[in-house]
């Protein structure tokens, strides 16, 4: 088994951490949070003082950070101390720009990179069956396929470095809007006298499926156990679903894509945030929809 560097274990990393100890790795993990250490030791990770000591003598180098520039800071911090042999696995979600520097900084300190950004959300990260979206070189894919495989139940090569990203920021962007879409289906379907599960039961085998309908479905009681049942605690927070895709935006005004769902999702969960709403599951978007009775007033 490796030795194994974690940096990062917030709600995410915490049990991809947990996961790889379950492996048999010998996890040496890092956060700023006293807390997380602890919970990191209880599930058999080696709890260390900094990111530089996580990674000396590391053989992988995971990450999972808020933003590029956390990333960024912490690769300068921990290039020193990385083995020549390591693999920089950097798990977070962050711009594709960023991702391909922080590749060229390790590329030109001998090392080998991959981004690695996830799908899944926290119940598959602790579950270990997160989706992997890789970017770098086949060999650097080679190195990093056995750690993430140890998180996840799908590792799949998108490209060269950067890719991993921009897989990512296309797919949640496609969940921000579809989600938005599954809501307003639910809500006129109320409106128009629909029972909801009546509902889910047809569009769920219907041309409308989708993971936001059949895993997610946005309202209580309807579909597999889901955010929406806990009211709308834990899941994938609305403020992380912002941040995606804002990065979506960003990607698509550099590249000159015409995206205007996706910036009308944007939009939406921009208000939702700024309501003070984005500590709720992005399914919890339903609730600016305001199911309303048939004919009530407006």
């Amino acid at each position: 088994m490796a030795r194994i560097a974690f940096i990062g274990l917030g709600n995410m990393g915490g049990g991809m951490a947990a996961n790889l100890a379950k492996h048999g790795h010998d996890v040496r993990a890092f956060d700023l949070s006293a807390d997380a250490l602890a919970a990191a030791e209880k599930a058999g990770c080696l709890p260390v003082a900094s990111a530089r000591d996580a990674a000396e003598g590391a053989e992988a180098i995971v990450t999972m950070l808020p933003a590029g520039t956390h990333v960024e800071s912490v690769y300068a911090d921990v290039f020193a101390a990385a083995a020549p042999a390591a693999v920089m696995i950097d798990c977070s979600t962050i711009d594709v720009a960023t991702a391909r520097r922080v590749a060229e900084a390790a590329a030109a300190r001998g090392l080998v990179a991959v981004d690695a950004p996830v799908s899944g959300g926290i119940a598959a990260a602790q579950a270990g069956t997160l989706t992997f979206m890789v970017g770098g070189s086949a060999e650097a894919f080679g190195r990093a396929e056995p750690v993430l495989a140890a998180m996840g139940k799908a590792v799949i090569h998108a490209g060269a470095n950067g890719a991993g990203q921009a897989a990512k920021v296309c797919n949640n962007m496609l969940l921000g809007a579809t989600m938005i879409a599954t809501c307003e289906a639910f809500v006129l379907a109320q409106r128009l006298g629909l029972d909801p599960q009546t509902f889910y039961d047809i569009a769920s085998v219907s041309s409308g499926q989708s993971w936001s309908m059949t895993s997610y479905a946005p309202l209580p009681g309807v579909g597999p156990d889901s955010p929406a049942d806990r009211d709308y605690q834990g899941g994938f927070a609305a403020a992380l679903m912002l941040k995606d895709l804002r990065l979506a935006m960003a990607a698509a005004a550099d590249t000159g894509a015409d995206t205007p769902m996706g910036a009308r999702a944007a939009e939406r969960y921009e208000a939702f945030a700024a309501a003070g709403q984005g500590g709720l599951d992005f399914s919890a978007i339903i609730r600016t929809l305001a199911p309303r009775e048939p004919g009530s007033p407006e």
